[in-house]
This record gives structure tokens, sequence and C-alpha cells, in this order.
């Protein structure tokens, strides 16, 4: 056996199911490997940049990491705005990135690159001086990497850079998977502190993100929230929510700062669960860095690493709030909305038609904006930009499929972030995924526009309005999934959004629907 067979049923042993490729030459031996155990199902990607993005929605929905199979430097760099938000996400994800064999590495061949130096801005395990002896340790030890929690935003992403001498070298076969990490436990005095605050009285909040905004804490929460008067919040962008009628509420933080501390103004304690301080997306002048109002302090129920579900119950059991009752959001019927499209009217539509158990995936403005008038219509989980890095919800709507087959998805983007990564819609063709997904075409950067605005600029122009504009020419985004196999349509009002979405809805398969109006975030 070569060492690329060993590593790929080390890795299928592990429990990983997917790799999500975009192979090259180097990369050869793997695609033979993959060929050869049939247990862990291969995907094509067009772009680097859909395989990360892919692998990121599969992790967030099965919280098992998928492998990403990259073609050297330059296939790990077009990668790297969706391992940004990987990584901002905790996702566990491993990338199996392919090398020159090291005898060629100093001939400076023309995809030569420092690997070790891209890997290092996302992953927190790398390795690139593998043999073929050591090649199926070295994946077993890359999954659990992936799986194990690290402090502040270290993420969860494992790079392994395999020599194609490794991969094509005689080894001894596949290993045993390493004992899985355990999460650490929060410290008794931590419970007793916290237990104690909320005791005290005063205007109080948790703060709950990544294993913190699990359903499971989120019900715990709600316990501690009924029993003490605190409020319950997710930070603007969590990586995975699961909400809906009769799931435990939960309030969203807002996007702009100045919203932020006006939400949390007058608030005595914010008590952080799994996250940090909440921060401003961007620096603005005269604005705080740090988002924390005048009085309030700021506490610690648990770190990122550390197990928040555990400890959010052992704090209801301190409270004595295991009979309280959990806050639930409430289902009400929406009506399907008639009249041009805008901002209002789309949510409703995406509000009214939302089937049970869909899966959305956001990358826009106005998707995150429909997240709290879809709750009480239909349970759905969450997907959220995590990073900033645009082009991500069509790749993660496409991994959000793979993972969960049996569930509708639903990916609602802005035109801007669609045309990054908009490849993915081959995916979602050739694997026949049951992806619905709604592009905003309102032509234009047009959070750009807003921020321009903050500025005090009230007269944008020739040059700004220009780099604002993405209409000129526009994109017929309808003709563009139909060159990749996807259907769709155009939709010009309320009352044909919401139509092509029930339409989609009911029929299996990928489809796009161009929305077409004046969006404004």
């Amino acid at each position: 056996m070569n060492g690329a067979t060993a590593l790929i049923e080390t890795l299928a042993d592990c429990g990983v199911e997917f790799c999500i490729a975009n192979p090259g030459t180097s990369e050869m031996h793997l695609v033979q490997a993959l060929d050869a155990v049939p247990k862990m199902r291969s995907v094509l990607a067009l772009f680097e940049g859909v395989c990360t993005g892919a692998a990121d929605g599969i992790a967030r929905m099965s919280g098992k990491p998928a492998a990403t199979l990259l073609h050297l430097g330059p296939g790990l760099a077009n990668g790297i705005a969706n391992l940004h938000n990987a990584r901002r996400a905790n996702s566990p994800l491993i990338n199996i990135v392919g090398n020159h064999p090291n005898f060629h590495v100093g001939y400076d061949a023309p995809l030569t690159s420092d690997i070790d130096t891209l890997a290092g801005n996302f992953s927190c395990w790398t390795k690139s001086c593998s043999t073929a002896a050591t090649l199926a340790q070295d994946g077993a030890d890359a999954f659990t990497a992936s799986l194990r929690q690290n402090t502040g935003s270290t993420g969860q992403i494992a790079t392994l850079i395999m020599g194609a001498d490794a991969a094509w070298g005689d080894c001894d076969g596949p290993v045993r998977p390493n004992a899985p990490p355990r999460r650490a436990k929060v410290a008794d005095s931590s419970i007793e502190a916290i237990a104690s605050l909320l005791q005290a009285g005063g205007k109080n909040a948790l703060l709950l993100e990544h294993h913190g905004a699990d359903q499971a804490a989120l019900k715990a929460a709600g316990r501690i929230a009924s029993k003490t008067g605190c409020r319950i919040f997710n930070g603007t962008f969590p990586a995975r929510v699961d909400g809906g009628p009769g799931r435990a509420k939960v309030e969203r933080l807002p996007y702009f700062p100045e919203h932020i501390l006006a939400t949390l103004d007058g608030m005595d304690n914010l008590i952080l669960v799994g996250g940090q301080i909440p921060a401003s997306f961007f620096a603005y002048r005269n604005s705080p860095g740090q988002l924390i109002p005048a009085g309030c302090t700021v506490s610690r129920l648990s770190q990122v690493d550390e197990d928040a579900i555990d400890a959010l119950e052992r704090l209801v059991d301190r409270l004595g709030a295991s009979d309280a009752p959990v806050d639930t959001f409430e289902r009400q019927e929406v009506p399907k909305p008639q009249g041009e499209l805008n901002n209002k009217t789309i949510i409703q539509a995406i509000a009214a038609t939302m089937p049970e158990e869909v899966i959305v995936c956001t990358d826009s403005g106005g998707g995150n904006a429909a997240y709290p008038y879809c709750q009480s219509t239909a349970t759905n989980s969450w997907l959220s930009l995590t990073g900033g890095a645009i082009g991500q919800g069509g790749p993660v709507s496409t991994g959000a499929a793979l993972a969960c087959p049996e569930r509708p998805v639903l990916a609602l983007l802005g035109d801007g972030g669609a045309a990054y990564t908009i490849q993915c819609l081959w995916t979602q063709a050739r694997e026949q995924l049951d992806v619905t997904t709604v592009i905003f075409a309102n032509n234009s950067y047009n959070i750009l526009n807003v921020e321009y605005g903050r500025l005090g600029v009230t007269d944008v122009g020739e040059v700004a309005a220009s780099l604002f504009d993405i209409g000129n020419p526009a994109i017929d985004w309808v003709a563009l999934a139909k060159g990749f196999g996807v259907p769709g349509a155009s939709a010009n009002n309320a009352e044909e959004l919401g139509d092509l979405l029930e339409q989609s809805f009911a029929t299996p398969g990928p489809f796009l629907i161009q929305a077409n109006g004046e969006m404004k975030r």
C-alpha cells in the first residue's frame, strides 16, 4: 500500500465522510486512493473557495470534519477566504494540500510556494514533513486536531501538506484512530461566581456563542433567564443556531456598533458563554472598538474551548431553575406578500414559504436581517457569515445539503457575494442537491453605499458610484445558473417570489431565483 491510500483509509476509519476536491498533478496518487476507498465520498468543485466553504457547511451541520483536496500553494490560496470564515466559525476541517516531492522543492518550479506560511493564517495544526511511513498517522493526528477546541479564535482547521513522494511511497498501511479529545469542564468556582452575580439582581445578560449557541445550551439559558430575569443573546453572526417554533428564544445582537451599544445600554453585567467581548466589525473614528456600554461589567462563565452546555446546566441546578419554563418562539401564520420587491416583501415571502427543518445559509445583509422574522414560521438551522469574507453562502449551502440530504436548504445571497463563488451551482447540479438559492439582485455593493454614507458623504462622486455599482453590465443570474446546469427564474414582484419559492421547495434538486428589487441593508 502507498502512503496516499493509507491516509485515505485512516481518515475514513476516523469518520471523515467527504472529500471536497479540486486536484492537480501533485495529488494524482491521492485521487487513485479515493477511487479505492469508496466509503469516503468524493465531490468535485470547480473552485477551491467552493471546496473550503462546502467543507465548512458539512462541519456546521454534522459536527465532523470533511477533507478538502487542494493543489499546492495557489490552490490553497484560492480557498483561504472561506477558510477564514470556517476558522471564525470554529468548524472542524482537514485540508490536504499537495506539494512537490522533497527532492523537487529546491528547483523553484513554477508552482513552488511557501505553503506553511499560507496555512499558518488559519490553521490550528499543520504538518509539511510527512513521509510515506508517517502519512497515515499524520492524517489521524490531523483529524484529532480538528476536533480539539482551542482558545480565542484559533479555530479547528488542520492542514496536512503532502509531498508527492509521501503519497507514492510504500508504507505499512492505515493506522487506528486516536482517542477523541474532550472539552474541559468549567471550574465550580466560576459557576458559583456567576450564580452569585445573577442572584444579586440588576440588569444582566448572557452572550451565548459557539458551544453556548447549541440548542441544549439555549434551553438551559432560557431556564436561567426565566428564574433570574436576565436577557440572552447570540452574537451578530453565529456559526449555527437552531430556531423556529418551539425552540428556545434568543435575541441576536445587531450589526452596527451604535446599535449594539444601544441594545446593551443599561446592562449591569454581560456574562460571556463561549465567546468574547463584542467588537465592532470595523473601526470608526470616535467610536469604541469593544462594545460595552458605560457601567457594564464583563464576566465569563465559559471559554470557547470549555463545555458551555455542562456549565449552563450546572448553573441551572445551582440557581434552582430546573423547573423554570423556557421562553420559546411561537408559531404565527405569515401571509404571502403582494406588490413590489423590497427588503420587507422579500423577507415576508421567505418567512411565509419556509418549509420545516430548512437550513438557511446567509451571505447578505438582507439574509441576515430575515432571521428574526422567520423564527415564528418553521423550524430551521441558521448558518451565518462568520468571518465577513463574502462568497461563503453558496458553498456553505452546498456542504449543508451534502451533510443533510433529507433537509431542504435555502441560500440567501447578495449579488456581490454570489459573484465570488457562483461555481458552487455546478456542484449542486452534479450532485443534485436540494438547494434553493435566492439572489438579491440590486446590482450594487449596497453595504458600501451605506458605509460611505456613514462617513457623512451626501454627494457621491462619479468614481465612488462606479466602484459600488455592479449593474453595468447587469448580471443575468438565471442565465448563469442555466450554464452551470441549474434551472432558475426571475421574480419581479412579491407574488412571483412567493410562488417560485414554493415551487422550488416542492421540486427536488437545485433552483435559483433572481429577486429583482431595490434592497437596502
